[in-house]
């Protein structure tokens, strides 16, 4: 089985996920269980640090679309940073740029939050 891990880090108003390895329909259910960890939290806007991630099969694709509608509902978003190129053509084949900020570094999509939370 492939390795993958996910941690999760709290900063001011933002949450950041940072991935690491293959992200499959193995692993899955590790993404599914920390943004579900973030949704009972009330923690809304997220930021996935995808530097350390370096494969997405669509059940990884999946996890992102299960749960961006609640996270939308409750005014939040969920923002990705740090792409390899080969996991940005993935994202941008299936379309993922026109639902999905996509970020070259994580500081870009923590300050855009920032500057939407303020009044």
């Amino acid at each position: 089985m492939a390795d993958f891990k996910v941690h999760q880090r709290d900063g001011e108003g933002v949450s950041v996920i940072d991935l690491k390895g293959y992200l499959d329909a193995h692993t899955a259910p590790d993404l599914e269980n920390a943004f579900q960890k973030l949704l009972n939290d009330r923690k809304f806007n997220i930021v996935v640090n995808c530097r350390e991630l370096t494969y997405i099969s669509s059940a990884g694709l999946g996890v992102f679309m299960a749960f961006i509608e609640d996270v939308r509902k409750n005014k939040g978003d969920i923002k990705l940073s740090n792409m390899s190129p080969k996991v940005y053509n993935v994202f941008d084949l299936l379309g993922f740029p026109i639902l999905y900020e996509i970020f070259k570094d994580e500081q870009e999509a923590v300050v855009r939050f920032r500057a939407q939370l303020k009044p």
